[in-house]
């Protein structure tokens, strides 16, 4: 926990990017029309895919008694595999309404 607070007093601008960073995120991702959700959905996986890297590699450098860093990486691995694996399926239900019968 000291290790936190240590962060956060020692680099604001770090935080005040990050916060910057998902307000312009939603803004952005809110201000699309419904027809472009697809090919957005497909590049999101690909940032994924990079996210999923970074978060084993993350994972495999941290020291066995850093909690901190291997939370991060652990929970970075699952929610960026749950990201994959659902904008994989919603593409393919999507792309499946456009082939002929």
């Amino acid at each position: 926990m000291n290790e936190i607070l240590a962060f956060i007093q020692n680099s604001p601008m770090t935080l005040y990017m990050l916060v910057m960073a998902i307000y312009l995120g939603f803004e952005l991702i809110s201000k699309v029309p419904t027809v472009l959700h697809t090919p957005l959905m497909s590049g999101a996986n690909a940032i994924s895919g990079v996210v999923i890297i970074g978060a084993i590699l993350l994972v495999r450098q941290s020291a066995s008694d850093d909690y901190l860093s291997l939370g991060l990486g652990f929970l970075g691995i699952i929610l960026g595999m749950i990201n994959v694996v659902g904008g994989h399926a919603v593409t393919n239900r999507m792309l499946e309404m456009f082939k002929k019968k």
